[in-house]
């Protein structure tokens, strides 16, 4: 066995095979440390789409196991030397198909199993908890300070998922910290997201649905690998984050009609649009990531603007999700 690089980690990225996760995977394989995936494979959005990106991984030399945080028994199957633990793992978004207890056992049932199972670790990993802007309820535009007011089952279960991680953090059970991601977007974006939807209906040629009121909402859209930036420096930076959560997102904010002006402008053609006649319980009217203690801490600076990520999810789209989904 060839002995390990320094400064090399051996990380559990929980929820692999999604958007996020994926990307994140990659990023660390190819900084040279050992990553070990895991998913259930929610049928939440396409099985499909979540199997392209596990054979992405697989094709990068990562690890995959499929097991399910809300049973004792996947635990079996994991090692207990892990040094990071990261933890994307959710029942996503704002559906109406979704129950609560859909939320509930995922985000938090799921996310207690595996605290459990990293205390009961010789040596608990460090543990990142990717939490969401969603957090802060119809505005998410606060610093970390500011008090949560979750408006969807989503939001209330993933500030309890947060709390859970940093109630272990405060208790010396274990390091880590939380990051709150906003309005992320890219290659892998969900089906059921704006711009994979809003992409697919443009190619296709089919109108977008739109609830009425949508297009002035106020968006800090991100690029997926300036999150993973700011997500991967965390672990030169562990002691510093400890026990802090830290708003990730980029600064410029655009509304949900320049989002689509842009697409448009990208496929070069008008997307039809079909207003739906009332908005979604839970959702969000504005993000704008207030990024100051990332600056200080973890010297985040995003980017990529909107146009330029689009590009590459445009291509993505065409090149990928067209040809096998």
């Amino acid at each position: 066995m060839l002995p390990q690089k320094k400064n090399t980690m051996k990380i559990l990225i929980t929820g692999a095979a999604g958007f996020i996760g994926s990307h994140t995977a990659e990023r660390l394989q190819s900084n040279g440390h050992e990553v070990i995936g895991l998913d259930n494979f929610s049928p939440y959005y396409s099985v499909d789409l979540k199997k392209i990106n596990v054979d992405e991984l697989i094709n990068n030399n990562i690890q995959f196991l499929e097991c399910d945080l809300r049973e004792s028994i996947s635990f079996k199957l994991l090692p207990k030397d892990f040094d990071v633990v990261i933890h994307f793992a959710a029942h996503p978004g704002i559906s109406e198909s979704s129950s609560f207890e859909d939320y509930f056992s995922n985000n938090v049932l799921g996310t207690k199993n595996l605290l459990d199972f990293v205390e009961s670790c010789e040596k608990p990993p460090y543990f990142i908890n990717i939490a969401t802007s969603s957090i802060y309820g119809a505005e998410a535009a606060f610093d970390e300070t500011n008090t949560p007011k979750p408006t969807s089952n989503y939001g209330v279960t993933k500030l309890a998922a947060e709390q859970l991680v940093m109630a272990k953090v405060r208790l010396h059970v274990l390091k880590g910290c939380s990051l709150r991601l906003y309005s992320v977007y890219g290659p892998r974006e969900r089906p059921d997201k704006l711009y994979t939807k809003l992409i697919a209906c443009g190619l296709k040629g089919e109108a977008f649905p739109l609830f009425q009121g949508s297009l002035e909402h106020l968006r800090s859209f991100t690029y997926v690998q300036d999150i993973v930036d700011g997500i991967v420096s965390v672990l030169d930076l562990m002691d510093i984050c400890n026990g802090e959560i830290i708003n990730l997102g980029t600064e410029e904010e655009n509304t949900t009609q320049a989002g689509i002006q842009t697409v448009e402008a990208i496929l070069g053609k008008t997307i039809q649009i079909n207003y739906l006649p009332s908005k979604r319980t839970g959702d969000q009217l504005r993000t704008r990531a207030v990024i100051d203690k990332a600056k200080k801490l973890l010297n985040y600076n995003p980017k990529t603007n909107l146009k330029q990520g689009l590009e590459q999810q445009v291509a993505w789209y065409k090149a990928t999700f067209l040809k096998k989904v």
